[in-house]
């Protein structure tokens, strides 16, 4: 039954393999089958460092020491999780009679039930996989943080069900910490969802081979994030061109337009560290490579934009048009996604395309070795991964299926492979601190340099909040690097007064994001330049700072000129992010967790340990109050109107259209402003 094979704890009853290992400091990994054997692949993690198993083994039950986590498993194979001072962060959900304990003298243990439920449900798919259900005790008083970016307003997560898969604008990204005191990673990538129920937590995979998951114990949420850093990797150090301001629009339509653009802001002594080409500035999608016909010299455009010190950033689609120059000898590779029903075509935008198959190490290797001929070579050190999840016309996920397996099975793996095709590629070619802007992540990606987005939200204030909440669990989920379209993707007319408040207010909280980013689709549209190839699509409006009015124009102009002065902060923390896996971005809680009240607060947030940001996110609204958390000799000091406040307070500030509220933390009277 219980069985200790080289420090990894073994339990087996009828069909079921259960192995509990130590994987890194205070941390253990679990996975089980009622296959033949335990997939060997890591997944997310990293080969295991670090750590070391005490086991013992009863007659009644076996346990698993790993530093600050113990795992104790009942003779029936429940799993109880506990932290180094023997209470119970989580236990699995078992309800059935063969838990209870009716010895004499015995004390009982378990719940005795006749609804025969178990904690780990392998459900067999004729002819293949498994269905798996994974059920956990429920604390209905636990706060839940991570698992990604879903388009929705809450930031504790418990009483929420979240889809375990990626569309356009949701990245998931199952980690989570609880307020009680560790961190777990779903370490599947199958189609699923997440229930976290008052009753029962619950985790499902539609098709999957095993269950495997990773669990940290942690005195804080600092120390679980910097444990699951090193199981599954922390992002590069962010390059210089990504702690300043970066514009783009849909879409910059040719070589000239973009220029004069980047000539404007250089003439008006604007800050400006990188300039985008957005889609459909290629021939075919599937033919990675500018259009001549729009984008003429890119050798020269390139050289120009690194005299005025601003970096570029192209665009890349992983979609194969049927008439791409590419799609016959990516069909004979195997290079392209395959689809089980049907006609082999996924999206039908411009042309009827089908995505590369990213989860082939050849196909990676192929798509970037055209991009590196096309764009590379030119001097384009950054590249805009879009339609990474990958998006699909229909999101039928059992239609789809990839070189390794099926997407119900591994279809979440997707963006992470996409990210570490550029990444290896770029790093082969001796870059460092390598940066790609993505759409999408899973658990891991974050080592491949993914500098997430959220994708083609709305433009309005309800998105907006949205996005708050995206923002601070991305982090949460182990992805420090994130941004938004300041503005939403989707509509705004640079012309409408209700719009450009909105637009003030996201540029103003886009200034204390990881990474500040103009972007979107404004109204109205223009008409497209041609018929074919880069001319195929039409743009948006104006998106340039100066597109709004002179009002705002003065607002962005403050806020840039702040971001600038913001630098020096930045790097610090973004060496913080590198070095342990700290989210830029993160909840008040992160750097208070003894302030019981900073866990309730969902809509301000911490930029880095020294900066308290308030962001205003409704109409109209010129007030608001701001929470200054508690801490020993801690003490805000409000950035515009040098005002000093005690920590442990509610206080109401004004927020004229020009202010966002910002707090200094003040550690020593003499402290200086960070920026």
């Amino acid at each position: 039954m219980f069985r200790n094979e080289n420090d990894r704890l073994l339990f087996h009853f009828d069909s079921e393999i259960v192995w509990l290992e130590p994987w890194g400091d205070d941390s253990l990994r679990v996975r089980a089958t009622k296959a033949a054997a335990i997939p060997d692949e890591n997944w997310a993690l990293l080969p295991a460092t670090g750590g070391t198993a005490e086991i013992s083994i009863e007659e009644d039950m076996a346990s698993i020491r790993n530093g600050r986590i113990t795992a104790e498993l009942s003779k029936t194979g429940k799993i109880t999780f506990k932290n180094q001072h023997g209470k119970v962060l989580l236990e699995e959900f078992v309800r059935n009679r063969k838990e209870y304990s009716f010895r004499p003298g015995v004390k009982p243990t378990g719940f005795a039930s006749a609804l025969d439920i178990e904690a780990r449900e392998f459900k067999p798919i004729l002819g293949g996989d498994y269905e798996l259900t994974l059920r956990f005790e429920s604390d209905p008083e636990e706060k839940l943080y991570g698992m990604g970016q879903y388009q929705q307003p809450f930031l504790n997560l418990k009483g929420c069900e979240l889809e375990l898969a990626h569309r356009n604008s949701q990245a998931s990204v199952p980690f989570l910490v609880s307020s009680l005191g560790y961190g777990l990673l779903w370490n599947n990538p199958a189609i699923g969802r997440a229930t976290f129920g008052r009753n029962v937590t619950t985790w499902y995979a539609q098709s999957t081979q095993s269950m495997d998951y990773w669990i940290t114990a942690g005195d804080s949420p600092s120390a679980i994030l910097k444990s699951y850093g090193r199981a599954t990797g922390t992002v590069p150090m962010m390059p210089e061109y990504g702690l300043g301001f970066w514009q783009c629009k849909l879409r910059y339509q040719t070589q000239e337009e973009l220029l004069e653009v980047a000539r404007e802001y250089k003439r008006r002594q604007l800050p400006l560290d990188l300039i985008v080409i957005d889609f459909f500035h290629w021939p075919r999608q599937g033919e990675w490579k500018f259009d001549p016909e729009y984008w003429p010299d890119p050798a020269a455009m390139v050289a120009e934009l690194k005299e005025l010190g601003i970096e570029l950033m192209v665009s890349i689609w992983p979609t194969v048009d049927h008439k791409s120059e590419n799609y016959d000898e990516m069909v004979e590779k195997g290079y392209l996604i395959r689809t089980d029903r049907g006609h082999r075509i996924a999206m039908n935008f411009h042309g009827n395309t089908v995505h590369y198959d990213a989860t082939h190490p050849g196909a990676r290797e192929y798509v970037w070795d055209k991009v590196k001929q096309n764009y590379y070579n030119y001097g384009i050190k950054v590249f805009w991964l879009d339609e990474a999840e990958p998006e699909y016309t229909y999101y039928d996920f059992d239609l789809y299926r990839y070189h390794l397996g099926p997407n119900v099975r591994i279809g979440n793996v997707y963006p992470a492979l996409y990210a570490k095709g550029f990444y290896d590629g770029m790093k082969q070619e001796g870059q460092k601190n390598i940066v790609n802007l993505v759409r999408c992540a899973w658990a891991g990606s974050q080592r491949y340099g993914a500098l997430v987005w959220s994708g083609d939200i709305h433009s309005s204030f309800a998105s907006m909040r949205n996005q708050l909440a995206a923002g601070l669990n991305m982090g949460m989920a182990g992805l420090p690097w994130w941004t938004t379209d300041i503005g939403g993707f989707h509509g705004g007319n640079p012309d409408d007064p209700e719009f450009r408040e909105v637009f003030v207010r996201w540029f103003q909280y886009g200034t204390f994001c990881p990474v500040m980013r103009l972007h979107g689709d404004r109204e109205p549209h223009s008409e497209p330049l041609g018929t074919a190839g880069g001319g195929l699509c039409n743009s948006g409006a104006a998106n340039e700072v100066w597109s709004y009015g002179e009002e705002v124009y003065g607002i962005c102009v403050e806020y840039l000129k702040l971001r600038e002065r913001m630098k020096p902060y930045v790097r610090q923390l973004m060496q913080a992010a590198h070095e342990k896996g700290s989210p830029v971005m993160r909840p008040l809680f992160y750097d208070f967790p003894e302030d019981a009240k900073a866990w309730s607060v969902e809509d301000q947030y911490m930029f880095g340990p020294d900066v308290l940001v308030a962001p205003i996110l409704y109409a109209d609204q010129r007030q608001r109050d701001v929470y200054l958390p508690e801490g020993q000799m801690v003490q805000w000091q409000d950035f515009w109107s040098g005002t000093v406040y005690d920590g442990g307070q509610m206080v109401t500030v004004d927020a004229p259209l020009e202010q966002m509220p910002v707090f200094v933390r003040v550690k020593e009277s003499n402290d200086p402003v960070p920026f």
